[in-house]
């Protein structure tokens, strides 16, 4: 099969969207540092946040979130996804774009538009059951669908013929050795290398339920020796942590190193976004899953898998309490045989190759 010589890679809002393509961006560099990679975004998302640092190409759209009711932004609908299908059409037309890889959010629909007006090939990787409402509208425009999870095309019929490749993640993930980097990973945040450890982290925003359930716990986590790596999140207001405890409770407001926390940890308390359990899973991390309560269930959908595999817990929003973790979190902490039984079964079901399968996928639509 011939190189790619030009990929444009569509996706922005979230980190959900932004970080398989950045990691997808990072495999399409390793097997041709040549290839032409521009990213499509929109002027407010993440994206302007998180793609430009990592050295590619951010070229910025006008694009509008779809209105998920009546009302006057329905309108106007029509004319800005227009002008939005033009303004990506021009960067398609100006790089000789080969494929369009979409990985979701709003600013994806006029790419896939203008792919589709072009005859561009179309490629589409979705990791939630229901797919977003923009992956739903590519799905339209191509058949080369992919999936990061075996249960999407089982649940959604939209997904019934989608290959399942995996969620690219960055190598820093996929290479990760836990028990090799445990040791170095809790010194960099000066907790003891002979006491288990509890890694809890609501995602980039924080969740605040799980940060309020596990600092009520504090003080029985550290009287059981239990020492704690929590990321409270950046947008979460501080949670009282007590001062005097006989064991480290290390806060952070954010990580951008993840691996260094999956590095520290034993035991996982964290939501059920598709890339937490795509992460925790490729590194065979056993967790706790609190999935996000105000939504369509698509993180308990995310997370159930892995705890049926035997790699997990499943715990609902509201009956998180410091209770609970203290009734239920502390003794499994305790416990490392269990937790050598839900690595292996969590590291079973994991994947460390999706960027390379979604390659293959790509070229297969390409027709390379």
């Amino acid at each position: 099969m011939g190189p790619l010589r030009s990929v444009v890679l569509a996706g922005g809002g979230t980190g959900g969207h932004i970080y398989p393509l950045l990691a997808f961006a990072d495999c399409l560099r390793r097997h041709d540092p040549g290839v032409r990679i521009t990213c499509i975004g929109s002027y407010r998302g993440l994206e302007n946040e998180l793609i430009p640092p990592h050295g590619y190409e951010l070229r910025q759209i006008p694009a509008h979130q779809l209105p998920r009711s009546v009302n006057v932004n329905l309108m106007r609908t029509p004319d800005r996804m227009w002008k939005a299908a033009r303004a990506a059409g021009k960067v398609l037309d100006e790089v000789i774009a080969d494929v369009v890889v979409g990985f979701g959010g709003y600013v994806s629909v006029p790419a896939y538009l203008a792919a589709w007006r072009r005859e561009t090939p179309i490629v589409i990787h979705e990791v939630n059951v229901p797919p977003g409402v923009a992956n739903r509208l590519g799905m339209k425009f191509t058949k080369h669908v992919a999936v990061g999870f075996p249960h999407q095309p089982a649940q959604a019929e939209s997904l019934r013929d989608a290959r399942v490749v995996g969620v690219p993640l960055r190598r820093s993930i996929t290479g990760l050795n836990r028990i090799a980097q445990r040791n170095s990973a809790r010194a960099h945040f000066g907790l003891r290398p002979d006491l288990p450890t509890l890694f809890v982290s609501g995602g980039s925003a924080g969740a605040r339920s799980i940060n309020l359930a596990v600092a009520g716990a504090a003080k029985e986590l550290s009287r059981a020796g239990v020492q704690v790596l929590h990321v409270i999140g950046a947008r979460n207001e501080p949670v009282s942590i007590p001062t005097d405890l006989p064991v480290p409770y290390v806060t952070v407001p954010y990580l951008s190193d993840m691996e260094l926390g999956y590095a520290a940890a034993d035991l996982m308390l964290c939501r059920g976004g598709a890339m937490t359990v795509a992460e925790v899973s490729a590194v065979g991390l056993p967790a706790i899953y609190v999935p996000y309560p105000y939504s369509n269930q698509e993180q308990k959908r995310n997370a159930l898998p892995v705890v049926e595999a035997g790699g997990g817990l499943l715990v609902d929003d509201g009956e998180l309490t410091p209770g609970w973790v203290e009734q239920n979190v502390l003794p499994l902490a305790r416990d490392p045989r269990r937790l050598a039984e839900m690595s292996n079964a969590v590291g079973g079901y994991g994947r460390r190759d999706g960027d390379e399968a979604l390659l293959d996928f790509v070229y297969e639509a390409v027709g390379r």
